[in-house]
Parts: C-alpha cells; structure tokens; sequence
C-alpha cells in the first residue's frame, strides 16, 4: 500500500541551506552504494532506440547518481551523451561543480523548472532518478502527458526496497553515516558541518523524508498502469526492477514514441 505523507524537501519555505544538505547526502549514498548501475544499460538501449545523445534531468536535486549515469553512458554508448540538470529548487553549487567536473558534459538550468511543464527549447530523453514516488498518481499523469505532447521520451528510475526492515535499517544507520562521511561531501560547506554536528537538522530531515519516501514508493505494476492509461497507443512502456551489487532493488518505468 502507498502511503502519501509529506517530505519536507518539497516545503516551499523549507529552508534551501537544509534542504541541499540533504540532497547532498543523497548524491554522495547513491554514488558510493551505485544503486542505479544496473539501469545504466537500460537508459543506454532507450537513448539508441530514440536515436538520442540528450538527456535532460529532472527533479535533480544535489545530482544524485546523474555524474556516474553519465560517466558509465559515454563508456559504453559509442557516441558523445550530455546531460541538463533540472530541479524545481535548483542546487546551483552541486550543478556548477559537476559543470566543471565533466567540462560541460553535464549543464544545468538555474531557474526553477517543473517537471510537469519542462520548456520546450529542453529536448532530449527526460530522466527522473529518486523523484517519482514525490508525486501523486496524478501528478505523475501530468509529467508523462507533457512528455507525450512533446514527442519525448521519458524514464523514472526510483531506488530502495518497500519494507519494515529498509525503515529501519535507514533510521539506524542513516545517523551514523552521516556522522563518518559529512566532511567528505562535496563540494565543502560550512553550514552542512554546523547542521549537522552542532544542530543535526540535516540528519533529522533526511532521516523523516528518507522513511516517507519508503512510504510513497510506486510498484513498476503502479507506475505501468499509469502510463498506459494515459492512452498514448504510440508509445511503448516498460517497467520492472533491478538490484545492485549489496542488494538493493530500484523500480523503472521508461517510454519513448514508437516512430520518433
């Protein structure tokens, strides 16, 4: 069963220093743990079925795992893939060091972008990694059938495992990895270590949202329903799940027109 509670990393008011603290966080666990390594393969077939080198990101937050979705895509592609980061609050100091980090393989967009209605100058195979258990059913229509207006392809990729013992094991161990690793995050920030260490907001935050996000997670089943009740007969849908190397599951939905 779904259960729709409230993250406080979509609060319009929560407060941005927060906020990137925990997306941070995220970018650095999914890195270290490669929880979308097994999807890398799967975007890479989406991209050669669209005939695309694009990629445009959305819901991006610190970037999460998109430096290593870019780094294994070029390895095994063929051909030259970038990467435009979006986000409705966007993380404009995470976006500039990946920037320079892949020299402008990996952009970004400064203004707030919805996912629901992305700009039409942003073309390309739209992907959405940890983001689409943050919206409701409907919600998630309104993202699709803007891709399906627009003629793009478009993939939701969402790690973690729906059970008591992934709430748990995240309220346990959560604290104390954020305790080791938050000097190693990058890039550096003062505020992160006093937000963490000297008032712990950041570990607090992270930890409710990281068991809410649990909560909301989609089924591929869910996710595939939704999809194709949108009734777009010339897209083709898949959903399913893969695993990482410690065990890890991560949901997917991709979809693409047949003739693009």
């Amino acid at each position: 069963m779904r259960v729709q509670l409230f993250e406080f990393e979509d609060l319009s008011w929560f407060p941005d220093v927060i906020r990137t603290g925990g997306t941070d966080f995220l970018r650095y666990f999914l890195i270290s743990s490669e929880l979308y390594k097994p999807i890398i393969p799967l975007i890479n077939q989406a991209l050669k079925d669209t005939n695309e080198t694009k990629m445009i990101d959305l819901c991006s937050g610190g970037g999460g795992y998109i430096e290593q979705v870019y780094d294994e895509l070029n390895k095994i592609s063929g051909r030259k893939i970038s990467i435009t980061l979006t986000d409705k609050f966007p993380n404009i100091k995470a976006y500039e060091f990946l920037k320079e980090k892949t020299k402008d393989g990996i952009n970004f967009v400064a203004d707030s972008t919805d996912a629901a209605n992305v700009p039409k100058e942003l073309k390309g195979f739209r992907t959405m990694f940890s983001a689409v258990h943050h919206f409701h059913p409907d919600q998630v229509k309104t993202i699709l059938n803007n891709a399906i207006e627009n003629h793009a392809a478009i993939g939701f990729f969402d790690g973690g495992e729906k059970s008591i013992f992934a709430i748990l094991g995240l309220i346990i161990l959560h604290p104390i990895a954020f305790i080791i690793f938050t000097p190693f995050f990058k890039p550096f920030k003062i505020s992160r270590l006093f937000f963490t260490y000297l008032i712990p907001l950041i570990p607090i935050y992270t930890v409710w949202d990281g068991v809410v996000s649990i909560l909301r997670m989609y089924k591929p089943t869910e996710l595939q329903q939704i999809a194709e009740s949108l009734g777009a007969e010339n897209y083709i849908w898949t959903s399913g799940r893969t695993k990482n190397r410690f065990g890890i599951r991560a949901t997917y939905l991709i979809g693409y027109p047949k003739n693009i």
